[in-house]
């Protein structure tokens, strides 16, 4: 037996066609419907629809990544009530249209967050990177929050003042887009509505954003329950505290709260040896035994820290995590659990033609298609090596 190989793929607009994903061996499909708003209901055609245009191209649709969590659930304010009911009835479609595996992240204003979507590698790929001055650059001089200053090392806060006073209008503004990045295909937000989103967490910490995810999962679980929908909450990336939101998914301690505060069958976690390997604290051999039988899907990739926490996203198989430890653990689960588990290869380097091409950052096909051949054949070996076929 062994992991499940699939694609995310961005719907109808992606750069990268069904075509192109089925020449690259994978067999499942994840993507979302991202031209509906945040916690709107997906409806059974809408569901429908998508997943046969994949099915059309010869593949199949997965994983749902991601049904996305509405602001006023994750500050449990305003008419929270109203989208975690939204939130079931989606559920219950993806299910009535037998997609069984939705992945989800609690990641407060902001989703996945880097400072340069196009950092030149030596070999002339080009690669994501997150680095804290350019992040203190946009916190406390471009968006300009309020007592920002105090959230960084004196060191981080001069170098960030230097940087701002000798860059020009236009670098600004291009790091502003690059930080607010968001999901491809999705809404953009502006400096002044990220503003608004942010004062909406002023009274909300570590305790209270653990109490409002434990909540939503306590409303949801019984649905996905019923309906056998496995829940696989995503790590926070980068897994600190950013633009001073609070981040709780970001390391053994809060993925094992997670799972024992509502102790749901559906409720299960997203492995991702990215977002997890950005953090010098993470073992990721011992979080994934820890997790166990919990990982509903695996998002595998590699990064490379500096002393200070800045990191870009190395080779699949380079980097600082150890891949081969991680992937022998994953399929030591797989075994005692009797049944595939989804991966993808997530993010690749832009390279060769695809330098050419307009391409989603992170998402060009070229990068990602040598990553699954890296990761299918260091599975193939350790299978070969332990006896598991």
């Amino acid at each position: 037996m062994r992991l499940r190989q699939t694609w995310r793929w961005f719907g109808p607009s992606d750069p990268v066609t069904l075509e192109d994903i089925l020449q690259t061996g994978a067999e499942g499909i994840v993507t979302a419907l991202h031209h509906i708003p945040h916690g709107e209901v997906w409806s059974i055609d809408e569901i429908q629809k998508r997943k046969d245009i994949i099915s059309r191209a010869r593949l199949t649709w997965d994983v749902v990544e991601s049904v996305t969590v509405h602001e006023d659930i994750k500050t449990r304010s305003g008419r929270y009530a109203h989208w975690i009911e939204l939130y079931r009835q989606t559920l219950r479609n993806l299910a009535t249209c037998g997609i069984k595996i939705v992945t989800y992240n609690f990641m407060p204003v902001n989703d996945w967050t880097r400072t340069n979507l196009d950092l030149t590698m030596s070999d002339g790929s080009k690669a994501l990177y997150f680095n804290w001055y350019d992040m203190a650059v946009f916190d406390i001089h471009i968006l300009q929050r309020p007592g920002a200053e105090r959230d960084y090392p004196i060191e981080v806060v001069r170098e960030a003042e230097h940087r701002f006073s000798t860059s020009t209008p236009e670098s600004r503004e291009h790091l502003a887009n690059v930080v607010m990045f968001g999901i491809p295909g999705e809404k953009k937000s502006t400096l002044q509505e990220m503003r608004d989103k942010l004062a909406l967490y002023k009274e909300i910490g570590h305790k209270e954003l653990r109490e409002n995810l434990s909540y939503f999962l306590s409303e949801i679980t019984p649905v996905a329950d019923e309906v056998g929908i496995k829940l696989a909450i995503h790590p926070d990336d980068p897994p600190y505290d950013i633009l001073g939101l609070p981040r709780i998914v970001r390391n053994i301690s809060d993925y094992e709260y997670i799972l024992q505060s509502v102790p749901a069958e559906s409720n299960g976690a997203c492995f991702c040896t990215g977002s997890l390997g950005a953090s010098f604290e993470n073992d990721l051999p011992e979080m994934a035994r820890r997790i166990g039988n919990k990982i509903h899907f695996i998002h595998l990739r590699n990064v490379k820290k500096d002393a200070a926490g800045n990191f870009y996203e190395d080779d699949h198989l380079g980097g600082d995590v150890d891949m081969y430890s991680v992937v022998k653990e994953l399929l030591i689960i797989q075994q005692r659990k009797n049944e595939s588990i989804p991966f993808r290869p997530d993010h690749g380097h832009q390279m060769l033609d695809d330098l050419n091409k307009v391409t989603n950052p992170g998402y060009s096909c070229i990068g990602r298609l040598r990553g699954l051949a890296e990761l299918r054949g260091l599975e193939l070996g350790i299978r070969k090596a332990n006896g598991w076929e």
